[in-house]
């Protein structure tokens, strides 16, 4: 069957509690589901379920596509002013020299061991420290772009920005046009955690609010500039905190249109001061995936991160709502594997990513930052490719 057949059998099951059977209907007629039909996908709704509607949803907008791109990170330092309790990557001003603090040379030393690469955005974010300021940034953004100016410089997230403006007395706006004149493309979407304050407190108190995260990036919509957003999820938080973020999110989308992507990001409990909280399963992963799609109707796109979250698990998120599994990274990010993510050295050629999504029945297509379609790999046949004795995941009818 293919994703509409499998959603009209779903609804035809006579033991459908009617609640999930009510927000069923509204995915096939492209209708919004509430608040409170978020939280009771969160209460009820199974694996399976969830799959054929986020599915449906995923295939209506994508098909059998499914995103990626060449990247790689710079991480400027992991010395940070903030203390966010669920960091394993951070270390404190006192604790510097168990850390690293780049020059901007440095870090433009990372960005000319591509040169002869076919990589097309760097992704740059890290800690807060009071030296890499506004001119800091500045003037990497500047030499980046003399030294390659069509790499895209997708550049640091809220809670670095809101530090940065604060200490040069500059507005969201002001700050944020000024880094776009030198260089500066698109902005990632971390920092966001979990919004309601009766979490942030506990987890992050000391760093942005909710409500300046969510006006950096309205500031940055309103320059236009795409940006993305995450949420950190499954510690401890409840279900209706997951959705009144995805809530909020989705205001805004519909004020500025210019997130691109969603990115739910799996709490790790390696390293860090929150370490006695378990993690929750692959299954509630997936779950997590598949509601994000399904809540989320003006977003184009779900990523899961398979550094974080391993490659078995992003090549079955392809099947519960996800059309992007990010990039190469080629072992430039340490964010996640010091928090106990099972990719330890984060990095997959374009041929092992193409064969991931490929061996699941999808469609691979190397996109740009902007999600520009870059090569498309369905008929591409790499030299020594194993092929599969069996899909994952059904093949798209």
């Amino acid at each position: 069957m293919n994703a509409t057949q499998k959603l009209d059998f779903l609804i035809q099951d006579k033991n459908l509690d009617e609640s999930l059977k009510s927000i069923a209907l509204k995915v096939i007629n492209s209708e919004r589901i509430s608040y409170e039909e978020g939280v009771i996908l969160y209460e009820k709704g199974e694996l399976g379920y969830l799959g054929v509607l986020a599915n449906y949803i995923r295939e209506k907008r994508h098909g059998d596509v499914t995103y990626f791109n060449r990247n790689f990170h710079i991480e400027p330092t992991n010395v940070c002013v903030y203390d966010c309790k669920f960091c394993a990557y951070s270390r404190l001003i006192k604790e510097r020299d168990q850390g690293w603090e780049m020059e901007v040379e440095g870090m433009m030393d990372i960005v000319r061991k591509y040169d002869d690469e076919a990589v097309t955005e760097v992704h740059i974010t890290g800690g807060v420290v009071p030296k890499q300021n506004l001119a800091f940034y500045a003037d990497f953004f500047q030499q980046c772009k003399a030294h390659r100016p069509d790499l895209h410089i997708k550049g640091l997230t809220p809670v670095e920005y809101y530090y940065i403006f604060k200490k040069a007395k500059l507005s969201h706006y002001e700050g944020l046009k000024y880094l776009q004149s030198c260089g500066l493309d698109s902005m990632p979407g971390g920092g966001a955690e979990i919004f309601h304050e009766e979490i942030r407190e506990q987890i992050s108190g000391d760093k942005c609010t909710a409500e300046q995260w969510l006006d950096i990036h309205e500031q940055a919509h309103k320059l236009g500039m795409r940006t993305n957003a995450t949420m950190l999820y499954g510690h401890i938080e409840s279900f209706w905190h997951r959705v009144d973020h995805m809530e909020r999110l989705r205001q805004l989308q519909d004020k500025t249109g210019g997130f691109q992507t969603f990115i739910p990001l799996k709490f790790r409990n390696k390293g860090h001061q929150m370490d006695n909280i378990p993690e929750v399963s692959v299954i509630e992963d997936l779950r997590n995936y598949a509601i994000a799609r399904i809540y989320l109707d003006n977003f184009d796109h779900i990523k899961a991160y398979w550094a974080m979250i391993s490659r078995d698990t992003a090549q079955l998120s392809l099947a519960f709502g996800v059309d992007d599994i990010d990039g190469t990274l080629d072992d430039t990010t340490k964010i996640y594997s010091m928090a106990g993510a099972e990719e330890q050295k984060p990095g997959m050629s374009t041929q092992e990513l193409v064969e991931l999504i490929k061996n699941v029945g999808r469609h691979p297509i190397e996109r740009d930052t902007l999600y520009g379609v870059v090569k498309d790999f369905k008929d591409v046949e790499f030299e020594g490719a194993v092929k599969p004795k069996y899909y994952a995941l059904p093949v798209v009818d």
